[in-house]
C-alpha cells in the first residue's frame, strides 16, 4: 500500500512516541564486548503458516559473549542438521533453511525450538510450530437448480473447502461483479447466503461462492447455484404439468412474524479469549423483512470498540477485555412482532504479562538482586522456572539463590553464578516463555552515549538528553550546565533512573553545555552534550475555507514562520492524501493555487510545514459550486380551465441550494417562439399551481436558480390549450388630447393576444362632455389603439371609456377616464405688469393673471421677454440681445437677475399653455442704478520694473515691461548670473497706479560657465585674503562701536546716505514708491518697511480704491483680469521678509516664485 504523507507523518508522531517511551524504559544492555550470556534476538513467530511453493525459513537470531553456537530439537528431540541434506543453518546464525525442491513441505510440519549457548549460559526460543497453508479445491457436486415460492426465506450454501488459514468468503455472478445485499439478503459468518424473504427479482442462474485464500493468493469458485422465484399462480401451473394436479398451493407466502435462522434456539453461549474479536450474529427470516438491534442484558455496549456489520446481523467487538463478558440479546422485529436471541459471552486469557516481562540482571560481585515473572490469564496460569534451559529443580543447588513462586531472589552473587533463566508461564490457551540472564561483572562506568551529540528541541516542547551508560555495580549519573556550578537537580530538571535528564518545557536560556558524569565504585567517565532551543514552527495565515465557481481558479494562502536555522518543507494534502498529478494544480512558497476547479477538486486541503524538529499544519475545505443542472420530467396535472398543476424535478444543486424555482411559457397561438416570466417558487417546492388565461397554448418550462446563477431551461413541458372566454379587462391607459383645436384623440394600451381571451377582440369607445347631461356616444374600432373625435369646441373636458369586446362577449364594464379637447393659443396678455428694481443687478416683475377662458388650454407658465437698451454711459456701445426667462406655473412675479448696473432695460410678459404663447404685454422700461463694477475701476495692465546691483552695492539702470492685466507671471531671459536684482509690480487703472512691491533676489551661475571657472575656494591666495578680509572688519568693528558711544554716526551709515539712485531719485527711502507712478496719498508698505503696531496697513479714503472689490485676499484675480487679492489689507513684517531672504538659496526659480507669491 503506497504510504501518503499524512500517514508518514502519523507514523512519524507514533515513532516518536515510542522512542520517548524507550528513553525512559530501555532494558539494560551489556556492551557487546564484555562477557555475557546469549539473549535471543529474534525468532519465527510460535504459530508459522508457511506458502509450499518456497523455501521454509525458521528464525533463531542471538548475541552474547561469546558469540553462542545453536541447536535444534524437532517434537521435543535433538535435530541433527548435518543429517538432513535439505536443512542448512546460516552461518554465525541459528535461522534454518529448508530446500523443499527436493522434498515435501509435510515432511516439516514440526515443532521446532531453538537453543543458543555460551560459557555464560543458555537461551532457548519458544515452540515454533510449522504448518504448510492449504488451498483444498471445491469437492465436486451437482447442484440442481431451486425453485422457490415468492416471499419464503432461504439459505444458498457456501461451504468452503477448510483452508490454512480459513478462506475469505464473497458471492458474485459470472461477470464477476458482487452480488448486490441488504438487510433482506446478507452473507453470514460461515460464508452462507440467507434470504430474509425471497422476491421475484432474485431470479438468477448464477449464484456463485468465491473462496480466497490469501497465503497462496488463489481464488476458487463453487458450481453457479441456480434460484427460480414463482409468483404461486405460476407454480400451480408448473407443478400441474407434472402432477394432474392443480391444487398444489392455495395460499400464497403471508406476512408473518420473525424467527431465527442463525442462531437456533432462545439461547446460546460462546467463548472468546481476551485481545482477539468476538463476533455474533442473528439472521431472521419474516415477512415484511425483519430489522436487527443489539443490546448488553448486563451492561452498555463498549462504544469505541462495536462494529455493526451486514446490515445490523453482526455485533463485531475488537480488542476484547474481561469486560466484556455477559449476556447480549438481538432482537428481530417488524410489524407483525419481535423475537429475542440471548448470547452468553464467556471471556478466556491465555497467559499475558502484567507488567514487564522479566528482565536481565548484571550485579557486581556481592551484590544482590530479584528476577520476576509477573503475569495472568483466565484461568489463573502455572509458573515453571529453568536454568540454561534444565528445570530449575535439577539445576545445581545455589545457595545465593532463592525460588519464590514467580520471583527468583539473587543474594551476594559471586563471579561463574551468571545463567540464563527461563521462565514459562501456561494455561490452557497459551502460554509465555521469556529469557532473562544474571551476569555477574566488575566493570567501570563507560558512557555509551556519542560524545558531543548535539540535541535540538522545540521552544516550549520537552528536551530529553540521554547519558546512556554501563558499569557493574551500576553507576550513578549526575549532570552539569556550563560552568559545573551546581548539580542539575530539582526543577526544572528532571532525572530518569536510565541517566536521561528531562527538561518539561525547554526555553531558550535552556541551551547550552550540559555535562553527565557517570560513578562508580571503580571510577567514573564523563560526556558532553549540546542542547539547541528553537523557535516553533506556526502558521501565521491559514487558508480559509472557499467556495469557488466551477472553472474559476482557488487559492490557499500559507504562511509560515519557522526557525531559521532548520530548513522547512511545505507539502500540501487533498482529502489527507497526495495532490492529484495536474498541471492545475499550483504549489507556491505560500500559497495552492488551482486554476479550472472542478467538482473533483472539492475536499479539504491540508498545508503542512515539515522540519526536523516538528511541524505544524492547518487545513480548509474548497466547495466547487456551479449552476444547478436544468429541472427535468416536467408533468401537468390537475387540469382546469383556468389553472393547471406543474410538477418537475429538480436538478443537481451543484454545492449550493437552490433558492428558487422560475417558471416560464410560451404561447404558440399568439406569440410563437417567446417565453415570458410567469411565476417563481421557492426552491424547496417541486409544484406549482398556475393561474392560465383562456384561449392559449401553453408550453411551460422551468429554470433552477441558486447562488452562482440560473441553470438553462427543463425541457419544455407538453402543449395545453385553454378554452375561449369573454375578455376579463379592459385596456388600461385610457387618455384623450386634442391634436387640433376643435378635435378630440382617444387613446388606449389595447390588449395582448394572451389578453384577449378569445377571436374577434375589438374595442368599444364611448365618450361624452363632462358636466353637461347627454347621453354617451359609442364607436366600435379593430386593430388600433386611437380614435379621433372631430368638430369639438376647443378645449372642453371629456368623459372617456374604451371596452373590450371579443366573439365571446365584452369585459366588464369600463372605469371612467378624463380628457379634455383640442388646445388654441392664449388670447390675452398678462395685465397690470409693473417692474420693481431691487439693486443695480436685479429687477422684480408683477402681473394679474390671465383669466382661465382667455388661456383657452393647459396652463404652462409665464414668459418674460427682456433686453437691454444701452448703457446710461455715453461711451458705451448699445446691447440689444433678447433674453427669455420662464416661469412655470400659475406666477404672478419673477426675479430678473444678471442686470448691467447703470443700463436702460426694456420687457414684456406673455402667458403661453400646450399650443404656445399669448400676445405680449405692453412694453416697459426700467433703468438700473451705479454701483456695478465700471470701465473706471477695472484693472488695465501691470507695470513691471527690475534693476541689478552692481559690484559696489549700488543700483543699475532700471528696464521696464508692461504685462497684460490676465497674465500671473513673466519669464526673464539674458540676466546676468550670480547677479543681485531687484523687482517692482503695480497694478494701473484708467484712475491711475496702485501702490508697488518689490522684491530682491539672486541669479544663480549657469552649470556651463561653472564647469570652466576655478574653485578659489581651494586656493591658497584666496584663503589669506578671506583672512586679511575678516581682520580688517573686526577693526572696523572695533572703531564704529568707539564711535557710537561718542554720539556720532561711522562711516558705512555715512557711505548708504550718499549712494542714491539717480534713475529712481523721487522713490522716497520710508515707503520704497516711485515719485512718477505712485500716489502721495497712497502708502503701501514695501519689503522691509514697517507696519503699524496692529500688523495691517491703512488704505486710503478713494472710492475708486481695488481694496472695495476685496474677497479676502488670496492672491488671485477676479473672472473679469482684475487685481483683487493684494490689496486686501495684509501685510509682511519685516522679520519673516528677511527669513525668506537668508534662509533660501539665491537662483532664478527662487526669484520667480517670491515675486509671484506677491501676485
Amino acid at each position: 500500500m503506497r504510504q501518503t504523507p499524512m500517514m508518514e507523518r502519523r507514523r512519524m508522531d507514533a515513532s516518536l512516541l515510542v522512542l520517548l517511551l524507550g528513553h525512559l524504559a530501555a532494558a539494560l544492555e551489556v556492551p557487546l564486548d564484555l562477557p555475557q550470556p546469549p539473549t535471543i534476538t529474534h525468532q519465527s513467530p510460535k504459530d508459522y503458516i508457511i506458502d509450499p511453493r518456497e523455501n521454509i525459513i525458521i528464525h533463531c537470531e542471538a548475541k552474547g559473549k561469546p558469540h553462542p553456537s545453536f541447536s535444534w530439537t524437532r517434537n521435543g528431540t535433538h535435530f541433527d542438521i548435518e543429517e538432513d541434506p535439505n536443512v542448512s543453518m546460516k552461518p554465525h546464525s541459528g535461522t534454518l533453511i529448508v530446500d523443499i525442491s527436493g522434498a515435501k513441505a509435510e515432511q516439516y510440519e514440526c515443532v521446532y525450538q531453538c537453543t543458543a549457548r555460551n560459557k555464560h549460559g543458555t537461551a532457548v526460543s519458544h515452540n515454533i510450530v510449522v504448518r504448510q497453508s492449504r488451498s483444498p479445491l471445491w469437492s465436486k457436486e451437482r447442484i440442481s437448480p431451486m425453485v422457490v415460492q415468492e416471499g419464503v426465506s432461504l439459505v444458498l450454501p457456501c461451504r468452503p473447502p477448510a483452508g490454512l488459514p480459513p478462506p475469505i468468503i464473497f458471492w458474485m455472478d459470472n461477470n464477476f461483479q458482487r452480488l448486490p445485499q441488504s438487510n433482506r439478503v446478507s452473507q453470514s459468518l460461515n460464508g452462507d447466503l440467507y434470504f430474509s424473504n425471497v422476491l421475484r427479482e432474485d431470479s438468477r442462474n448464477d449464484y456463485i461462492c468465491y473462496a480466497r485464500f490469501p497465503y497462496t493468493q488463489t481464488i476458487q469458485q463453487k458450481q453457479p447455484i441456480s434460484l427460480k422465484v414463482l409468483s404461486l399462480d405460476a407454480i400451480n401451473d408448473t407443478m400441474a404439468a407434472f402432477y394432474n394436479d392443480t391444487d398444489l398451493f392455495n395460499d400464497p407466502a403471508d406476512e408473518r412474524k420473525p424467527t431465527f435462522l442463525v442462531p437456533s434456539g432462545p439461547s446460546s453461549s460462546k467463548t472468546v479469549l481476551r485481545g482477539q474479536v468476538l463476533e455474533m450474529e442473528c439472521i431472521a427470516e419474516g415477512l415484511p423483512t425483519p430489522d436487527i438491534s443489539w443490546t448488553k442484558v448486563s451492561g452498555e455496549l463498549p462504544a469505541k470498540r462495536t462494529y455493526f456489520l451486514h446490515y445490523q446481523r453482526t455485533l463485531r467487538i475488537e480488542n476484547v477485555s474481561e469486560s466484556d463478558a455477559g449476556d447480549y440479546r438481538c432482537t428481530a422485529k417488524n410489524k407483525l412482532g419481535s423475537v429475542h436471541h440471548n448470547i452468553h459471552v464467556m471471556v478466556k486469557a491465555a497467559p499475558y504479562w502484567i507488567s514487564a516481562q522479566p528482565r536481565n540482571l548484571v550485579l557486581a560481585p556481592g551484590e544482590n538482586g530479584v528476577l520476576t515473572c509477573r503475569a495472568s490469564g483466565t484461568p489463573k496460569p502455572s509458573i515453571t522456572w529453568a536454568m540454561n534451559g534444565i528445570p530449575i529443580e535439577n539445576s545445581p543447588k545455589d545457595l545465593s539463590r532463592k525460588v519464590e513462586d514467580d520471583t527468583i531472589i539473587f543474594t551476594d552473587v559471586q563471579t561463574g553464578s551468571s545463567a540464563v533463566y527461563q521462565c514459562n508461564v501456561s494455561n490452557a490457551y497459551g502460554y509465555l516463555l521469556s529469557n532473562a540472564f544474571i551476569n555477574v561483572l566488575s566493570e567501570p562506568p563507560r558512557v555509551l552515549t556519542p560524545a558531543n551529540k548535539v540535541y535540538q528541541v522545540i521552544k516550549n516542547h520537552r528536551a530529553l538528553m540521554d547519558c546512556a551508560s554501563f558499569g557493574s555495580p551500576i553507576p550513578k549519573i549526575t549532570w552539569f550546565k556550563d560552568s559545573r556550578s551546581s548539580t542539575l537537580d530539582g526543577d526544572p530538571y528532571i532525572l530518569h533512573d536510565n541517566g536521561t535528564i528531562e527538561i518539561h518545557t525547554a526555553q531558550a536560556h535552556n541551551a547550552g553545555k550540559y555535562t553527565c558524569v557517570a560513578r562508580n565504585s571503580l571510577g567514573k567517565e564523563e560526556n558532553h552534550i549540546l542542547l539547541e532551543v528553537k523557535e516553533p514552527t506556526r502558521i501565521l495565515k491559514q487558508p480559509e475555507y472557499k467556495v469557488v465557481q466551477r472553472g474559476r481558479s482557488a487559492v490557499f494562502q500559507c504562511k509560515v514562520k519557522h526557525d531559521p536555522s532548520l530548513i522547512p518543507t511545505m507539502t500540501w494534502l487533498k482529502d489527507d492524501g497526495e495532490l492529484p498529478d495536474d498541471e492545475r494544480f499550483y504549489v507556491d512558497s505560500d500559497s495552492l493555487t488551482i486554476t479550472e476547479v472542478s467538482e473533483i477538486d472539492a475536499g479539504v486541503y491540508t498545508c503542512i510545514m515539515n522540519t526536523t524538529l516538528d511541524h505544524d499544519s492547518a487545513s480548509a475545505e474548497l466547495t466547487v459550486v456551479e449552476r444547478p443542472d436544468p429541472p427535468s420530467d416536467l408533468e401537468l396535472t390537475d387540469q382546469k380551465k383556468r389553472s393547471i398543476q406543474l410538477t418537475w424535478t429538480p436538478g443537481d444543486e451543484h454545492n449550493s441550494p437552490i433558492q428558487k424555482f422560475l417558471i416560464q411559457y410560451e404561447d404558440s397561438l399568439h406569440h410563437r417562439g417567446h417565453w415570458h416570466n410567469l411565476t417563481e417558487v421557492p426552491g424547496t417546492r417541486t409544484t406549482a399551481h398556475l393561474k392560465l388565461s383562456p384561449y392559449a397554448h401553453y408550453t411551460f418550462r422551468v429554470l433552477g436558480h441558486n447562488a452562482v446563477g440560473f441553470s438553462r431551461p427543463s425541457f419544455p413541458s407538453r402543449v395545453y390549450k385553454t378554452e375561449p372566454a369573454a375578455p376579463d379587462e379592459n385596456p388600461t391607459g385610457v387618455q384623450g388630447l386634442g391634436t387640433q383645436h376643435d378635435n378630440l384623440v382617444i387613446s388606449w394600451k389595447p390588449l395582448t393576444g394572451l389578453q384577449s381571451n378569445g377571436p374577434g377582440l375589438h374595442y368599444r369607445v364611448m365618450w361624452r362632455q363632462k358636466a353637461v347631461n347627454s347621453d354617451w356616444n359609442t364607436a366600435s374600432v379593430v386593430n388600433t389603439s386611437k380614435f379621433v373625435v372631430s368638430g369639438t369646441p376647443t378645449f372642453v373636458p371629456y368623459e372617456l371609456k374604451v371596452q373590450a369586446v371579443n366573439d365571446h362577449g365584452a369585459a366588464p364594464d369600463p372605469a371612467i377616464a378624463h380628457g379634455f379637447s383640442g388646445e388654441d393659443l392664449p388670447v390675452a396678455a398678462p395685465n397690470n405688469v409693473q417692474v420693481m428694481v431691487l439693486n443695480s443687478t436685479l429687477a422684480e416683475v408683477h402681473w394679474d393673471p390671465v383669466p382661465s377662458k382667455f388661456i383657452r388650454g393647459h396652463l404652462k407658465g409665464y414668459k418674460v421677454y427682456y433686453w437691454k437698451e444701452h448703457s446710461l454711459h455715453k461711451h458705451n456701445p448699445h446691447h440689444v440681445e433678447q433674453e427669455i426667462l420662464t416661469f412655470s406655473g400659475n406666477h404672478t412675479h419673477g426675479k430678473l437677475p444678471g442686470l448691467h448696473p447703470y443700463s436702460l432695460y426694456s420687457f414684456n410678459v406673455r402667458i403661453y399653455n400646450g399650443k404656445g404663447e399669448g400676445p405680449a404685454s405692453t412694453t416697459q422700461e426700467f433703468e438700473t442704478p451705479e454701483g456695478g463694477r465700471t470701465r473706471e475701476n477695472v484693472l488695465s495692465f501691470f507695470l513691471f520694473f527690475f534693476k541689478h546691483f552692481n559690484n559696489s552695492n549700488e543700483l543699475g539702470p532700471v528696464e521696464e515691461l508692461a504685462l497684460s492685466a490676465n497674465e500671473t507671471s513673466v519669464t526673464l531671459s539674458n540676466l546676468r548670473h550670480s547677479t543681485r536684482y531687484k523687482f517692482y509690480l503695480n497694478a494701473k487703472t484708467v484712475r491711475g497706479a496702485g501702490p508697488t512691491i518689490s522684491q530682491e533676489t539672486v541669479t544663480i551661475m549657469d552649470e556651463a560657465v561653472a564647469s570652466r571657472q576655478v574653485d578659489i575656494a581651494t586656493q591658497g591666495w584666496f584663503i589669506g585674503l578671506m583672512c586679511a578680509i575678516a581682520l580688517l572688519i573686526l577693526i572696523l568693528l572695533i572703531i564704529c562701536f568707539i564711535q557710537r558711544n561718542k554720539g556720532g554716526k561711522y562711516p558705512v551709515k555715512e557711505k548708504e546716505d550718499a549712494h542714491t539712485d539717480p534713475e529712481f531719485q523721487p522713490m522716497k527711502d520710508d515707503d520704497c514708491t516711485f515719485g512718477e507712478y505712485s500716489d502721495n496719498e497712497d502708502h503701501k508698505p514695501l519689503k522691509g518697511s514697517r507696519t503699524p503696531s496692529n500688523g495691517t496697513v491703512k488704505r486710503d479714503d478713494s472710492d475708486d480704491s481695488l481694496v472695495d472689490y476685496g474677497e479676502g485676499g488670496d492672491g488671485q484675480f477676479n473672472e473679469d483680469g482684475s487685481f483683487i487679492g493684494q490689496y486686501s489689507g495684509k501685510s509682511v513684517s519685516r522679520e519673516t521678509a528677511e527669513g525668506h531672504e537668508s534662509s533660501e538659496a539665491p537662483s532664478p526659480i527662487n526669484a520667480m516664485n517670491s515675486l509671484n507669491s506677491f501676485v
